[in-house]
């Protein structure tokens, strides 16, 4: 359908108007989104400036396809592999032989904060504006609990404190334009998140009015099993806490949690989010935002990962629920009372991309166009026949509210059906406007400039 329609915009315009009506053609041609079943595929399909725009009506029922198992084999990077961008852009090698790095944060002053969760431990890397490497590579801190969210507070030019997110606890260290390693030891600000088995990323940022830190903490399962009935039962459960809020070995889990700056448990923010990876703040509307992993288990497109403003008090489905009101087969009839109190998400995303980073462009080295918009990173997972995820992506909005769409912008990761020399976890806009990229295959981290 959509090649029938691009052909005869092709054929119209050269009768109409010649070369000019040509090259206009191609453009609408490619900026057209797939959509429909076209918006779903996998690797091979993938390349910059493929559009995608995914719908809950577009969704197929669940077991459509069998539920797969394709877990990648990383390889060694290939001497001629570079990632693949959009025309206009370039991309190099900026740092490499690094342990794992995760989740990224650019301190104001331009140092780029790592999270080598692995290793237990945060690197430091300062790089002039524009330069092409590092020249300085240091441990900031180390000693730590499978760190991966960063942030500064306050928000602005003149933070005093690096906050950490641990994956059962979050640390601040006390800091000042320039640290290259921490100057004490950790001072927990909080001391017990939900952690043990299931997701372990714990990603963190503050309201743009600093008075509430955010912290994301995904599901303990895939899909709630194991968590039995609520002690005292469910009316006595829901009327004491967040609209969805699980129970058992889920208690505050598979959502967004509150605090303010110092620690002091202020809530739920957010509900029904499986598993928030990446937690972003779009610096126009102040609104955070969540990258998601949805559940495994459903089939080759079930269920669409999200990228999403997450609005406080919501409700976002999971386990119940997925994509609005679809129930999930495992729990046909369970929790009625929710069916008409579900957020749908803002942008869908083809499922078992694996989204983790996200950032928002708040610069002005790209065009003008992509100042705003969101990048967020797809790690790429393992339950789907033919694999997806792998790259970059690219979240558009227009005056601040997303439209559903997302574009590949870094792609190239994939060697062939089996095999992967990189998988993006992190992004983050560097002091001069570059977008970094980090992925944990390889242990490297790229640079996106525009011509």
């Amino acid at each position: 359908m959509m090649r029938s329609y691009s052909r005869l915009l092709w054929c119209v315009l050269v009768g109409a108007a010649g070369s000019q009506a040509v090259s206009d053609a191609v453009v609408l041609a490619q900026s057209a989104p797939r959509t429909g079943s076209a918006a779903f595929g996998d690797w091979r399909d993938d390349k910059p400036g493929a559009i995608r725009l995914i719908r809950p009506d577009d969704l197929p029922k669940p077991g459509a396809t069998p539920s797969a198992a394709n877990v990648s084999e990383i390889v060694p990077r290939p001497a001629s592999a570079s990632p693949l961008v959009p025309d206009g852009f370039r991309i190099e090698l900026f740092a490499e032989g690094l342990n794992g790095p995760r989740e990224m944060r650019v301190a104001p002053n331009g140092d780029i904060f790592i999270a080598e969760t692995r290793a237990g431990r945060i690197r430091l890397l300062r790089a002039a504006d524009g330069a092409p490497k590092p020249a300085v590579n240091e441990i900031y801190a180390d000693g730590l609990h499978q760190p991966f969210g960063i942030a500064f507070f306050p928000n602005g030019r003149d933070p005093q404190w690096v906050y950490v997110a641990d994956t059962d606890r979050v640390v601040r260290f006390p800091y000042k334009t320039g640290d290259l390693k921490a100057a004490t030891k950790p001072e927990t600000v909080v001391a017990d998140l939900p952690h043990g088995y299931g997701h372990s990323t714990r990603d963190i940022v503050f309201t743009s009015d600093n008075k509430r830190m955010l912290i994301s903490v995904g599901s303990e399962s895939n899909d709630a099993e194991g968590m039995g009935d609520p002690a005292g039962g469910l009316q006595t459960w829901s009327a004491k806490h967040a609209l969805g809020a699980d129970w058992g070995r889920e208690t505050d889990r598979a959502g967004v949690l509150a605090f303010d700056p110092d620690g002091k448990r202020q809530g739920m923010f957010a509900s029904g989010i499986r598993n928030c990876v990446g937690l972003a703040i779009q610096p126009a509307t102040g609104d955070p935002y969540c990258s998601t992993n949805e559940r495994d288990g459903l089939g080759d497109n079930l269920v669409p990962d999200y990228v999403t403003r997450v609005r406080e008090g919501a409700f976002y489905g999971w386990p119940w629920f997925y994509i609005g009101d679809h129930w999930d087969p495992r729990h046909a009839g369970q929790r009625p009372d929710l069916k008409d109190k579900i957020t749908v998400p803002d942008v869908l995303i083809q499922a078992h991309s694996a989204s983790l980073g996200l950032a928002f462009y708040d610069s002005t080295a790209f065009p003008a166009q992509y100042r705003g918009d969101g990048f967020a990173a797809e790690h790429g997972s393992w339950n789907r026949a033919a694999r997806t995820g792998y790259k970059v992506i690219r979240i558009r909005l227009r005056d601040g509210v997303p439209t559903g769409e997302y574009e590949d912008f870094v792609t190239g990761f994939v060697v062939n059906d089996s095999e992967v020399w990189g998988r993006p976890v992190g992004v983050a806009v560097a002091h001069d406007g570059a977008l970094l990229v980090s992925e944990d295959g390889n242990g490297t981290i790229w640079r996106v400039t525009h011509r």
